[in-house]
């Protein structure tokens, strides 16, 4: 049986500090595309280049967060984040190949599953949520993908 189909949105990277990283990749040429709170108490950034369809992702976890760990050097990559069509179909399909879910919650908007490859790395599939009425703060606003032609 084929996977369900996929896209590669984002990659996530742990932070130490917000402020001093959003400045960092803006200098890049990165712009601020949405931000917000996660359930379990951390805090994300999305940017992107402009017209560019990947978006880096910055996260920081508090020290009394469940998925905080102290860093050492090379330990800044968090996750890869995987857009699906169908949330259930794929998880369907990581178990039919035995491949363990280390993590799978709904989030504010969306349900979140995480599987990670032999060397302990992330990588969270989920699928978009519905358009519904607009949002009253892009804040509020959970990971969404980028529709952006890429001008290079």
């Amino acid at each position: 049986m084929p996977a369900p189909r996929t896209r590669w949105v984002y990659s996530g990277l742990r932070v130490q500090d917000l402020s001093r990283s959003i400045r960092f990749y803006e200098k890049l040429g990165l712009r601020v595309t949405s931000r917000g709170s996660m359930e379990h108490g951390g805090l994300w950034v999305e940017l992107a280049m402009p017209g560019g369809r990947h978006a880096l992702e910055l996260n920081f976890y508090p020290t009394t967060n469940q998925f905080y760990e102290p860093f050492r050097a090379g330990t800044e990559f968090d996750h890869f984040g995987v857009e699906v069509d169908d949330i259930v179909a794929w998880v369907r399909y990581l178990r039919r190949r035995r491949l363990p879910i280390v993590a799978d919650f709904m989030g504010t908007e969306q349900r979140l599953v995480y599987v990670r490859d032999p060397d302990g790395n992330w990588i969270e599939f989920y699928e978009p949520v519905a358009k519904k009425a607009p949002p009253r703060r892009r804040s509020a606003l959970r990971k969404r993908n980028l529709r952006i032609k890429n001008p290079f």
